[in-house]
């Protein structure tokens, strides 16, 4: 049966098996000068740490943000501008009248260590895309959250790019993950609830569409849908990372390539995990969100925006 990342994520088979976002690392002595409104999006102000020997980078994607409802994670998003964050909209079924009960986490590594630089900050409204039919595994999968006041940018807190009309993600070009999901089908992410991520390569569209095919004529992996992962199974997404990104760095900065959205199982063989495609989808969110920046393979994403209102 066909999952919903939010009942499936990032787990150990799944994220379980994925390295830690970041080595643990003392943040009383971070730097956290606030940073001016609407800077680059794409691009961590990342801090240098060692720790054990190693280098340790804080806030490597700080656009990461945990959607929660009645104080506990729920699904995962990421962060556009100061005042909107783009999800799965499956997150929201049979929520949509009772947002009070949702509140956003930007700037957190640890859900239950978030620090003083956090910020929580609630939901004034959720736009769902029209197309979206509300059923699992169905096309459109994707929303738009629009936070109850400005959120303050810092080196913990920073927009995601879109990805322009200049970026194609052909198979086996190598992405990101990240989520607070399960380690593993029903073993939730331990205490402090560290930020996980993992490396995942782009799969060919007519591969997935093989291993997805319901029969009849219906072809589960639709046109906006991505597919990402492996085939042997083992590292996935899984359930509780439903909404968050998929992140492919192109030309220096990082960009929102897509959404974790559904899958069968977690991390089992032959049935990698699937995305909304923002690549066909960008048009949709630029309406709606003006001040969302773009990149790509251009030094700048026509229509890219630099500052102003979010």
């Amino acid at each position: 049966m066909a999952v919903s990342r939010s009942l499936r994520a990032l787990g150990g088979g799944c994220l379980g098996s994925l390295i830690p976002l970041l080595f643990l690392v003392s943040t009383a002595s971070l730097n956290t000068a606030k940073i001016p409104v609407a800077p680059d999006c794409g691009k961590p102000q990342q801090l240098s740490r060692i720790v054990g020997g190693e280098d340790s980078m804080d806030a490597k994607w700080p656009w990461v943000v945990s959607i929660q409802k009645n104080g506990t994670h729920h699904c995962a998003g990421s962060l556009l501008t100061s005042r909107w964050v783009v999800t799965a909209a499956h997150c929201f079924k049979g929520d949509l009248d009772q947002l009070d009960l949702f509140s956003v986490l930007l700037g957190a590594w640890q859900l239950q260590n978030p620090g003083p630089r956090s910020q929580q900050v609630g939901i004034a409204w959720v736009l769902p895309h029209p197309g979206y039919s509300w059923k699992e595994a169905a096309r459109a999968d994707i929303a738009l959250v629009r936070l109850k006041h400005t959120i303050q940018f810092s080196e913990r807190v920073l927009p995601i790019c879109l990805p322009d009309f200049s970026v194609q993600l052909p198979p086996n070009t190598s992405c990101w993950i990240a989520g607070w999901g399960s380690i593993s089908d029903g073993v939730p992410l331990p205490y402090p609830q560290t930020l996980q991520k993992l490396k995942v390569p782009i799969i060919d569209s007519e591969v997935c569409s093989r291993l997805y095919w319901r029969g009849a004529g219906q072809d589960a992996i639709t046109e906006d849908m991505l597919c990402a992962g492996y085939l042997e199974g083992k590292r996935d997404a899984c359930m509780g990372d439903s909404g968050g990104p998929l992140m492919c760095r192109v030309n220096g900065a990082w960009l929102l390539a897509g959404i974790i959205s559904w899958g069968e199982g977690c991390a089992e063989r032959n049935r990698p995990g699937v995305y909304t495609s923002l690549l066909v989808h960008r048009s949709w969110v630029q309406r709606v969100v003006r001040w969302a920046q773009l990149h790509g393979h251009k030094a700048r994403g026509t229509g890219a925006q630099g500052a102003g209102p979010s």
